[in-house]
Formats: structure tokens, sequence, C-alpha cells
């Protein structure tokens, strides 16, 4: 039961901007994404698969919000890619 994620980070503006992709596995149903930001104020999930997602990820969070790290909930083994926005 594993979460993990890979980043990439730019500046867009100014503003930074984190994407990436989470991955779930071993039955994991989501986690905490470390983003480095010390603001965020925006979050983008975006499943991957062949087929209609049942259940979309979420944001387990109130954004704005002060700090990094953002937990999202997901369906069970779910890949996907994000973008988060923030400073």
């Amino acid at each position: 039961m594993a979460f993990t994620h890979t980043t990439e980070k730019t500046v867009f503006g100014n503003k930074r901007i984190v994407t990436g992709v989470y991955t779930n596995d071993g039955g994991s149903t989501g986690g905490n994404i470390v983003t480095g930001l010390s603001r965020v104020e925006a979050v983008f999930l975006q499943p991957k698969g062949s087929a209609v997602v049942g259940n979309q990820p979420a944001v387990n969070e109130a954004l704005p919000m002060n700090g990094g790290d953002v937990t999202i909930v997901t369906t069970a083994d779910e890949i996907g890619s994000f973008i988060a926005i923030g400073r």
C-alpha cells in the first residue's frame, strides 16, 4: 500500500507551478503530494485511464492553504497527473 509522486517545477508570471504524476498501488486510495510550495492556491488532478473514471479524485484540503503538502483521495490503485499552483 504505497502512494508515490514525482514532480517538476517552473515559474509562470508570479506563480510557481508544480506538475507531476501520482501513483497508488497495493490498494492505496491517496496520500500527500509534497509540492515544495509555501502556499498552495489551486490543485488540478487528472486520472489516467482508457475508460470513464467511476470516482473523480479529490483534494482533501481547504484552498488556498499555507504549506505545501496536499492530501488527495483517489480510487484504489489509481495513477494520474497533477498541477499545483501557488507561491
